[in-house]
């Protein structure tokens, strides 16, 4: 077997104990969705990506038509990312975008592999201090993220890229635990 899939293979079994934590973080996410609210999601690089990915999910649909969610991924504005980043700085571009999308009760998913993301990090400390529910997707605990957020699901694993293939399993996990809740 290649060491690729080898690591693949144990992070995704070891991430198999957070079966109930993806179950509640999706009954939780339709909850705050079906009732108005909205998903904030955040990260850097390959993290934006699968950010990107569960809006898209969200925002059109995973494995079932239903109605759109109000999903937002706070990267994918290209004019205000780059206006904040140049007015405020890096670690700014997501928390100010928090500040100003953000309603309490809204869901923000936070991604980051190494838990230490300084604007990933700005954009927590801002969901909390502004009322919002904050999840992470770590790599491997303890971090400074996953110790900030009122929830998290660390993945043990050492390499970025696996972390992020277990972080895609998760969201389509979630995606599939809220489209359950829903129809």
């Amino acid at each position: 077997m290649h060491d690729h899939l080898r690591r693949l293979r144990e992070a995704l079994a070891s991430i198999d104990a957070e079966t109930p934590k993806i179950y509640a973080w999706g009954g939780k996410l339709a909850s705050v969705l079906t009732g108005g609210g909205r998903l904030l999601a955040c990260g850097n690089g390959g993290s934006a990506a699968e950010a990107q990915h569960l809006t898209a999910e969200l925002v059109g649909r995973f494995r079932t038509d239903r109605p759109p969610f109000a999903a937002i991924p706070l990267h994918a504005d290209g004019s205000t990312f780059t206006a904040i980043g140049n007015d405020f700085g890096a670690e700014e571009v997501f928390a100010r975008q928090v500040a100003g999308h953000g309603r309490p009760g809204d869901v923000l998913l936070c991604l980051s592999t190494s838990g230490a993301s300084p604007n990933v990090l700005a954009a927590a400390r801002t969901g909390r201090e502004h009322g919002l529910l904050t999840w992470a997707l770590t790599g491997p605990a303890p971090n400074p993220l996953a110790e900030l957020c009122d929830d998290a699901l660390p993945v043990p694993a050492e390499d970025s890229c696996t972390v992020q293939e277990v972080h895609l399993a998760v969201i389509h996990m979630l995606c599939d635990v809220l489209e359950e809740d829903v129809s």
